[in-house]
């Protein structure tokens, strides 16, 4: 493939990866040690203590480097420890913009973590990028952090816009690209200096293994998340990067099947009363849909509605559902719902949850690869036990 870019399914099954050397095992062995036998005193080969590197993992990040065309991947041991490291290479005093619709997760983290320590955080809007950086940009403002399609009110937001702002005032840019993944957007090729994505998600596919990454192609700033990388020592076990390995493999077959699923059910649940409203980008009733089709090349598995009758109602229906698991997290091969007021996104401020409009009637799907007539055929149970 050396006289051409090789299409995204090759790069899925080998980037990254190439037959073991000793006994040309075509799966990468999993190195299970914590330190290597050194030559000489402070010489070693390539690897000295399992923190600073592992063979798996080196694997593990040139295989995810390449899923978003990047120079550099980095591999953490879950999406949050690699949230934490892009904060920690800011200095106290510092300011970041965030899109104001984000992972629960990442937000505590920002407020009652890291806003202790001197960093300063809002929550903003940023689906306008003109008034982001009119209305809320500082003089002391060190990063924006931003989540598209978001999470869980599947906003979509113009990434490419976004980078021609911050770029010429050299303002690194963040893009969370968990819901999309790498088969459907590239944020680095919008403009983006930093992606991230949980690969507990869709990566990894399989809802067995935590981890999360950054792919970058800036050198200096490659260095020190490395830095951070090493020093914090929050990186993966070596089996839990041998499964990765193995799920990167079908990600983009899964991948059509999550948006193929998820489109018809979309489609389904826009034809059922029930609802008063269903969020999907691939939708064309979704307001960014035409913004969502230039900057990504499918629209994902992830489904957010609103329920007629509030948070009773939404309750006894995602109980009623039996193909759709009730569960936190989302990009599996099976299907989960998940209620983000009570869930996901409970350490959201209240007010801000209430501007957002995370509410009791809100509830997300994370479509799996089932058979989707089975997933429409469960939600109409589920509604019939529920309002009957």
């Amino acid at each position: 493939m050396s006289e051409k870019k090789a299409g995204f399914s090759t790069t899925c099954v080998h980037a990254g990866v190439a037959p073991d050397a000793t006994h040309q095992a075509i799966m990468t062995p999993i190195f299970q040690t914590s330190t290597y036998v050194q030559d000489a005193p402070g010489q070693a080969k390539t690897y000295d203590y399992a923190r600073a590197g592992n063979p798996t993992r080196t694997a593990l990040e040139q295989s995810l480097a390449a899923l978003e065309g990047a120079r550099h991947g980095i591999s953490y041991a879950s999406g949050l420890a690699a949230v934490q490291a892009v904060v920690q290479i800011l200095e106290p005093g510092s300011h970041v913009l965030v899109c104001d619709d984000v992972y629960g997760g990442s937000g505590r983290l920002f407020r009652r973590l890291f806003a202790k320590y001197g960093i300063e955080f809002d929550f903003v809007d940023m689906t306008q990028p003109e008034s982001v950086i009119a209305g809320y940009l500082k003089a002391n403002t060190r990063l924006l952090w931003v989540e598209s399609p978001t999470n869980p009110l599947l906003k979509i937001i113009d990434i490419a816009q976004l980078a021609r702002l911050t770029r010429p005032r050299g303002i690194p840019l963040v893009v969370d690209n968990t819901f999309a993944s790498p088969a459907f957007q590239s944020p680095l090729a919008l403009g983006a200096d930093i992606v991230m994505h949980s690969v507990t998600k869709y990566i990894g596919g399989h809802s067995d293994v935590v981890g999360g990454c950054l792919m970058l192609n800036d050198d200096a700033l490659h260095e020190q998340l490395r830095f951070v990388q090493f020093a914090g020592g929050a990186v993966n076990a070596p089996m839990d990067c041998f499964f990765l390995l193995r799920s990167i493999k079908t990600l983009a077959l899964r991948m059509e099947r999550h948006q193929h699923n998820a489109l018809a059910l979309a489609r389904a649940l826009e034809s059922m009363e029930a609802f008063e409203q269903v969020i999907y980008p691939g939708l064309e009733s979704h307001p960014q849909h035409a913004l969502a089709a230039q900057q990504m090349s499918g629209f994902s598995g992830m489904i957010s509605v609103r329920i007629k009758g509030g948070f009773e109602v939404a309750s006894r229906f995602m109980q009623s559902l039996e193909l759709f698991a009730l569960a936190e997290s989302l990009g599996g091969v099976e299907s989960l719902v998940n209620h983000p007021e009570t869930m996901t996104h409970a350490s959201v401020p209240p007010a801000l949850r209430e501007q957002l409009g995370i509410s009791g009637d809100l509830i997300r799907f994370s479509v799996g690869i089932e058979d989707v007539e089975d997933l429409i055929a469960d939600v109409e149970q589920a509604l019939a036990r529920t309002l009957d």
